[in-house]
């Protein structure tokens, strides 16, 4: 027979599971009215979505003072003290998935009519994989059942493969002059968002096997450093910095490029590039809006004068600098000046991407001597 604290705590727990439940199938729903507006081109329903993301935020909140008033009177400790922190940390994850919702319908907006570039199947594949991966990673924390947490968290590997495969389409159409880029810019942004509901579904994992076992899976890419490029439209500056990045084959950095706008890659670019042995011409450029979780990047380099002004306050653990660079794509002359002007961007970006790539390894390096002394 349970004690009165015992039965107490447990009707605050089903209370807070409830919450979470209610507030995950909010969530879910307008992950599916945004496919089906997605499909039919119903721009009601998209307003719709955009609309009702008010009561997905008034849940997190509700959930929020739930858990807080649970550790103040409970005091729990053990399996009841993980539940209460793993539900905060979902409860964050949920609230990102419906802005996600409502980010898709507003781009499903911008897509005026029913596209036949080729890829919609793909991209409802897609979301069904995203969505069914939500709805089971949910399913396994309301139900502790750690084997299907893991289940859940072997789908985004089928989700990134097709991830990557819809966005070598987009580009392909793009290159071809098959797709205009007011269409290939929502079907990039969309494929984008259905691809980091996967991501959020599998940190869900994770607090749901933490709750069940007491221990943290450890996510991939623990450890590594990350690095962000800006520039205004992530087509000349941005995409040579990171090609020039990822080819140095370090392992432990994850290299990105980011504008204040996408525009589609500049042909000039592209030959140029392809003459230091770099293929950009399969790049999508993407805005700062399309870069998931700004804050884990520890450093963030500007290349243009602008970006500074257009990216958000940096997080408090992140390292700015500014490599001011001429943006060679609006050098003006003959080939040979041209030419001259990619040149010189190319090797000052390079000289300062080695240097600071040698700087983080060398701290990294020293951090771990102190250590072992």
């Amino acid at each position: 027979m349970q004690t009165h604290y015992e039965e107490s705590m447990r009707r605050e727990i089903d209370r807070i599971r409830d919450q979470v439940g209610s507030m995950a199938a909010l969530a879910e729903s307008a992950l599916n009215d945004c496919v089906k507006a997605f499909v039919e081109n119903d721009h009601e329903l998209a307003y719709a979505v955009i609309l009702r993301d008010l009561y997905v935020d008034e849940k997190e909140k509700e959930i929020d003072r739930l858990c807080l008033e649970f550790l103040v009177r409970q005091q729990p400790v053990a399996q009841s003290l993980r539940f209460a922190y793993s539900t905060i940390k979902i409860n964050l994850e949920i609230e990102r998935i419906g802005d996600y919702a409502e980010s898709i319908a507003r781009y499903v907006i911008r897509l005026k009519e029913k596209t036949a570039s080729g890829v919609e199947e793909a991209i409802v594949e897609l979301a069904n994989l995203s969505i069914a991966m939500f709805h089971d990673s949910i399913e396994a924390f309301l139900n502790p059942d750690p084997e299907r947490a893991w289940s859940a968290i072997e789908i985004e590997d089928k989700v990134d493969a097709l991830r990557t495969r819809i966005n070598r389409e987009l580009a392909r159409l793009l290159q071809s002059n098959n797709l205009p880029y007011d269409i290939f810019d929502p079907l990039a942004v969309i494929t984008r968002r259905l691809e980091r509901v996967s991501d959020q579904a599998r940190n869900i994992c994770m607090e749901a096997l933490y709750m069940c076992t007491g221990q943290y899976a450890k996510h991939p890419g623990t450890g590594a450093f990350r690095i962000l490029f800006i520039d205004n439209h992530n087509s000349c500056r941005g995409p040579m910095a990171e090609a020039i990045a990822i080819g140095l084959n370090q392992p432990r950095f994850i290299f990105s490029s980011a504008g204040a706008q996408s525009r589609p890659m500049l042909q000039a670019t592209i030959e140029f590039m392809n003459t230091k042995g770099f293929d950009l011409s399969r790049t999508i450029p993407r805005s700062i809006q399309q870069i998931p979780h700004i804050e884990h990047y520890q450093v963030v380099v500007a290349l243009s004068e602008g970006a500074r002004k257009i990216f958000p306050q940096c997080p408090r653990k992140t390292v700015f600098l500014e490599w001011l660079v001429s943006d060679p794509s609006e050098t003006e002359g003959t080939p040979e000046t041209v030419q001259a002007a990619y040149e010189e961007t190319f090797m000052f970006i390079q000289n300062h991407i080695k240097a600071l790539v040698q700087a983080l390894i060398g701290s990294e390096i020293k951090t771990e001597t102190r250590k072992e002394s």
